[in-house]
């Protein structure tokens, strides 16, 4: 894929912001020395490590150099690594590994969660929060129109790019062998749009990311347009005229034993 877009995914950093909130107020360790913020962005979630653990070094990992980029902006102090998720060996065991809206795009769950629990301190905790929409109208409708006749020779299985999400089931068996506490929580937001084509924007930094760049600049309009028609079907306006986006999400607190 392309490069992120750090100035379009902060179009909305308020609301990808408070699920990062939520993780970190559910994490019981006041004394962490080492957190790493996997798959850390433009740092809005490492400010909030930051924030929370002053005495701490922080290390901020992402693919991303554009991200990357913006977060050493926003936070000079803090160190920052480019390095993808799946390959990424921490320099010395971790108090805090801390993914938020990032192991999504991270295949093989079963391999990648036993290998981020190995790389923890003694009770050391790893916190993960996931995105859990694939199936919300905001995603059935990309992979709709992608399926069409008009893309799909074009775009192909652009869906497969994001991981599907395993079963609250599995992430516990997977994490049990590995833990002495495991916090297993889903929520759904109900974000207050102004549009459906707020919705639009919304996803075009993330989700519709992979279907947008097997196109050139003129397709992509067009695949754009087809699919806020489907927004805009799937997504009617309330009383105030706003529109309500679902979004659902799946945490993880994981501690490590002894």
């Amino acid at each position: 894929m392309q490069d992120w877009n750090p100035d379009l995914y902060r179009q909305f950093e308020a609301e990808r912001t408070r699920p990062a909130h939520e993780l970190l107020t559910r994490i019981e360790n006041a004394t962490a020395k080492r957190v790493t913020d996997l798959g850390c962005g433009p740092g809005n979630s490492t400010e909030l490590l930051v924030r929370r653990f002053p005495d701490a070094t922080i290390t901020g990992i992402d693919s991303s150099s554009a991200m990357l980029a913006s977060a050493r902006k926003r936070l000079p102090d803090c160190r920052f690594i480019q390095a993808d998720i799946s390959h990424w060996q921490a320099d010395a065991p971790q108090d805090i590994i801390y993914a938020n809206a990032s192991l999504q795009w991270v295949g093989d769950h079963v391999q990648l969660l036993p290998h981020l629990m190995a790389q923890l301190s003694s009770r050391g905790i790893l916190a993960i929060q996931m995105p859990d929409n694939r199936e919300e109208p905001s995603h059935r409708v990309m992979r709709d129109v992608a399926g069409s006749d008009s893309w799909k020779s074009k775009i192909g299985d652009a869906a497969a790019t994001r991981v599907k999400i395993e079963s609250v089931d599995r992430y516990y068996d997977l994490l049990a062998a590995h833990s002495v506490s495991i916090d297993i929580w889903r929520t759904t937001y109900f974000h207050v749009m102004p549009s459906p084509s707020a919705i639009v924007e919304w996803v075009r930094s993330t989700g519709l990311r992979p279907f947008l760049d097997a196109l050139n600049e003129s397709e992509q309009q067009e695949f754009l347009e087809q699919y806020t028609a489907g927004i805009v079907r799937a997504y009617p306006s309330r009383a105030d005229g706003r529109v309500l986006l679902a979004f659902p999400r799946l945490f993880i607190v994981a501690q490590k034993g002894i």
